[in-house]
């Protein structure tokens, strides 16, 4: 018999994904001009996703993330490593940084960096990791019910 999750655990996880997740953001945004990055973003949303799953346990991490963890996994890679590649086109060493300046009409001058997209490859690996990690830790943790035996 699986017991109740806690109200108070539902209400505080609710009330913290929404923050934890753009702080999230923040971190893989700003990683390149300041501390954080891909992996510290990363982290803090793979701790969202073990809160989601303290709180609800797997069936809620899995409606609330639907993709398989092995296909964030195989973006995050393939992002990360075409973001190398690519920089060999202009003549670049292999992951060097490149930049373009834009003027967007309500934001200004905007820099885009190419080590932003290598970030969001990283970060894609480290949610994507977390992910399966609790999944695994989730099934195992499930009982077995009188079907499943």
């Amino acid at each position: 018999m699986r017991q109740r999750p806690s109200t108070i655990l539902e209400a505080g996880v609710i009330a913290t994904s929404g923050p934890l997740l753009a702080f999230s953001a923040y971190l893989l945004f700003a990683g390149h001009n300041q501390p954080g990055g891909g992996f510290a973003g990363g982290l803090v949303a793979g701790v969202t996703v073990l809160l989601v799953w303290s709180a609800g346990g797997l069936e809620t991490v899995r409606r609330v993330i639907p993709i398989r963890s092995t296909t964030l996994l195989g973006l995050g890679v393939t992002t990360a490593a075409l973001t190398g590649f690519v920089s060999l086109l202009p003549g670049l060493e292999f992951l060097e940084s490149g930049f373009v300046e834009l003027s967007i009409p309500v934001l200004g001058k905007v820099k885009l960096v190419s080590a932003l997209l290598f970030d969001v490859g990283v970060y894609l690996v480290v949610v994507g990791m977390a992910l399966g990690l609790i999944k695994a830790l989730g099934e195992e943790a499930e009982p077995a019910t009188g079907a499943d035996q």
